[in-house]
């Protein structure tokens, strides 16, 4: 169309090119708003009809949708098989001999690992009752492929801690991770039946001591660890690649850009997502919400860190999610609303925020193999 405006041109004066320019602009205009509509259509929310706030979400390797619940009765478990058309049941995490007077358990991380093991994290109210400081811990459960019931809580690292955070792989490796004045990991080899004593990555690391962890496992195994640090009341965060065989030093980058100096811990959450190519990030920043997309090694990729049109507060949740065409879905909580963006490949927004009304502080979503995102408010 280019080539032929020049020759109308000479044939027909200005009113051809006009015409034409005319037809250039609609078609530009019918492919942004095609471009929008398409953005706009693989974005679905999904209300889970179980009572319960909903925690976190994860999509095991056949296809079924994984989701954590909080409830008045404590963690619950559902799933669905079927894309969100349908869920299971709910199945209570906390076995009953855990369920003492006054002791109430909350959800914190959901991970699936190998032959869809279900991993889930905990925390409990033990401090407010006053009882020993070592119960003030990090707490555990499983649901073994195939069982139709978790298995009784664990206290894993039987320590004052909190911000805790899990992920698992195909290969029976689960490992987790907490804050307990620095920052701790542990990992077990066997699919979550015995974990390691947990050791510092690095005892100069500085955390925040009131924000959180977040991890996932890459394709080559490693261990991407996101914090934030408080050094110097320098509030940046980090992702280390942990090699948790112990060879090899962990390495660690600074992924934010923009500065936060804060006297005072924030107390934001943030996630960590693998990609085909690496990982995704999201994280708050003086009430923005920003993210970047990382390479395998943890360095951050073009064009760096990407502000997004979304805020949040105090331990929102986040959601960021990487379709395999490189599309990117950010997802926050605020006010009792849940917005989200979609990006296309080189980070640039697809069509326009979209938003839903959702009570509380939590969030959860995941991608389909044919890139639909699904958002649970």
């Amino acid at each position: 169309m280019t080539a032929s405006i020049p020759v109308a041109e000479q044939r027909l004066g200005g009113k051809v090119v006009l015409a034409i320019s005319a037809q250039v602009c609609l078609l530009a205009f019918w492919t942004l708003a095609s471009h929008a509509d398409a953005a706009a259509s693989r974005v679905t929310t999904l209300r889970v009809p179980v009572p319960g706030s909903v925690v976190k979400a994860q999509l095991g390797a056949d296809g079924t949708i994984h989701l954590l619940l909080d409830s008045a009765g404590g963690p619950q478990y559902v799933n669905s098989r079927d894309g969100g058309a349908s869920f299971s049941a709910p199945i209570p995490v906390v076995d009953a001999a855990s369920q003492k007077p006054g002791l109430k358990f909350h959800s914190e991380d959901i991970a699936i690992g190998k032959d869809g093991c279900v991993h889930v994290a905990m925390a409990n109210n033990a401090w407010k009752l006053k009882l020993p400081k070592e119960e003030w811990g990090f707490y555990y459960s499983r649901l073994a492929p195939g069982a139709k019931a978790f298995s009784l809580v664990r206290n894993i690292n039987r320590k004052p801690s909190e911000g805790f955070s899990l992920a698992a792989d195909d290969r029976g490796n689960v490992s987790a991770s907490f804050l307990s004045g620095q920052l701790y990991t542990m990992v077990s080899r066997d699919d979550g039946e015995t974990f390691t004593k947990y050791t510092e990555p690095n005892p100069a690391w500085n955390p925040c001591d009131c924000c959180t962890t977040a991890v996932a496992y890459g394709a080559d195994g490693k261990l991407a660890l996101l914090y934030r640090e408080e050094t110097d009341n320098e509030r940046d965060l980090h992702v280390a690649l942990l090699d948790q065989s112990g060879d090899r030093e962990p390495v660690r980058t600074r992924v934010s850009e923009t500065p936060w100096k804060l006297n005072g811990c924030p107390m934001t959450y943030y996630t960590i997502a693998p990609t085909s190519t690496g990982y995704v990030t999201a994280w708050p920043n003086k009430g923005q919400v920003y993210f970047a997309r990382l390479d395998k090694r943890g360095a951050v990729l073009p064009p760096g860190e990407i502000r997004t049109p979304g805020t949040t507060g105090m331990r929102m949740a986040l959601v960021a999610l990487s379709a395999r065409d490189g599309a990117t879905l950010i997802a926050w909580k605020n006010k009792d609303v849940l917005g989200w963006q979609v990006y296309d490949a080189k980070g640039q927004p697809q069509g326009e925020p979209g938003s839903a009304s959702s009570k509380g502080n939590g969030a959860a979503g995941v991608v389909l193999p044919n890139g639909h995102f699904i958002l649970f408010p």
